[in-house]
C-alpha cells in the first residue's frame, strides 16, 4: 500500500522508497539475523509501561530502537551488531562510545567501580529523580555482561572507561529494567545525526536514523513535560556529564572532606539539571572542576 511521499521519497510512516526498499532488502540478505531488515520500522505509542515490543527486539540479535527520555530522544541497542547499527544511522565518529543506561543504583553497583562518595553521589541524584552520566571504569567481575568483542570497543573509550547514566526517563528505564532481569545490558546515543538535535520530537530523528531502526516509540508529551517552560531552541537536548576517572581511566581517590585533592571530579558536559547536580558536586566533594566541552 502506498502512501503519498514528498519529491525526496520520504514518509514518517511507511517506507515506499523503492531504492531504499532495495537496500534494506540487501541488509537482510547479507545478514538474515538482522531484526525487521527488509521492513519500514513500527511506530507505536508510550502506554506508561514497558513496551513488550522493545523488550523483544533488544533481547533478540542486532536489535535498534528509538526511545523518549527527559532531553529527546535515544537510540538504544543491547550487543555489537545493534551498536553498529547504531553507529551507521548516526554515521558518529566510532570513537565516541555509547553510554551504559542503568535502570537501578543495584545495576549501577554491579558494573561500575565505585568509591563510597561517588556512590552516594549518584544516590542523591537517584533519589531526586535527576538525569545523570559519570564516567567510570568497569568492575571486573562485570565484563561477563558484555556480550561480544564489538560491544567491548563501541560501548568504551580506550581506557576501557563508560559513561553510566541514571534517571534517564520513565519509558527507557522500564524496558532497561526489563532486559537487566535477564542480564542484559541496554547501550545508548542521542538518537540525531551527530551534532545535531531533535528538539524533543519523534518527527525530529531525521530520515536515515528513522530508516534504520526496528521500532520507534513515540511520546512528545512525555519529553515537552520534562522541560514545560523552555522552547525548542531553549531546552536542553542532553544530560549532564561527570568525568570521575583520570587521564588513564582510574578511578578518583576519595577527599574524605579535605581540600585540594587530586584528580578530582570534572564536569565536561553541562545540561539538564546542571544547576542542582553543580550544587551536589560541592555538597559531596570539596574540590572538583568545571571543563564544560571537554565531550567524553
Amino acid at each position: 500500500m502506498l502512501a503519498a511521499v514528498s519529491p525526496g521519497c520520504s514518509s514518517h510512516y511507511v517506507d515506499v522508497c523503492p531504492d531504499r526498499r532495495a537496500n534494506k532488502s540487501l541488509r537482510n540478505i547479507i545478514n538474515p539475523m538482522t531484526n525487521n531488515a527488509a521492513s519500514a520500522p513500527t511506530f507505536e505509542e508510550w502506554t506508561g509501561e514497558a513496551s513488550p515490543q522493545a523488550v523483544s527486539i533488544l533481547s533478540g540479535k542486532g536489535g535498534l530502537i528509538v526511545s523518549p527520555t527527559k532531553v529527546g530522544y535515544i537510540l538504544m541497542a543491547t550487543d555489537g551488531e545493534g551498536l553498529e547499527r547504531k553507529f551507521d544511522a548516526k554515521q558518529r565518529k566510532r570513537q565516541k562510545p555509547g553510554v551504559v543506561l542503568c535502570g537501578s543504583m543495584e545495576q549501577l553497583e554491579a558494573l561500575a567501580q565505585l568509591t563510597p562518595e561517588i556512590r552516594d553521589f549518584y544516590q542523591k541524584h537517584w533519589d531526586e529523580d535527576i538525569l545523570l552520566g559519570c564516567i567510570l571504569p568497569w568492575r571486573e567481575d562485570a565484563e561477563k555482561y558484555l556480550p561480544d568483542e564489538t560491544t567491548k570497543e563501541l560501548a568504551r573509550d580506550t581506557r576501557a572507561t563508560s559513561c553510566f547514566v541514571i534517571r534517564f526517563g520513565v519509558p527507557g528505564e522500564q524496558i532497561v529494567r526489563k532486559l537487566w532481569e535477564g542480564g542484559r545490558l541496554t547501550f545508548a546515543s542521542s538518537a540525531n545525526p551527530s551534532g545535531i538535535g531533535n528538539k524533543g520530537r519523534a518527527s525530529g530523528i531525521g530520515e536515515r536514523i528513522e530508516s534504520s531502526v526496528d521500532l520507534i516509540i513515540r511520546s512528545d508529551e512525555y519529553v515537552k513535560s520534562i522541560q514545560p517552560d523552555k522552547s525548542e531552541e531553549t531546552r536542553h537536548e542532553q544530560g549532564v556529564m561527570v568525568s570521575m576517572v583520570d587521564d588513564e581511566g582510574k578511578i578518583i581517590p576519595e577527599q574524605h572532606g579535605e581540600r585540594g585533592v587530586t584528580p578530582a571530579p570534572v564536569l565536561i558536559r553541562k545540561g539538564l539539571d546542571y544547576e542542582a547536580i553543580m550544587r551536589h558536586l560541592s555538597d559531596s566533594f570539596p574540590s572538583w572542576d568545571y571543563r564544560h566541552g571537554m565531550y567524553y
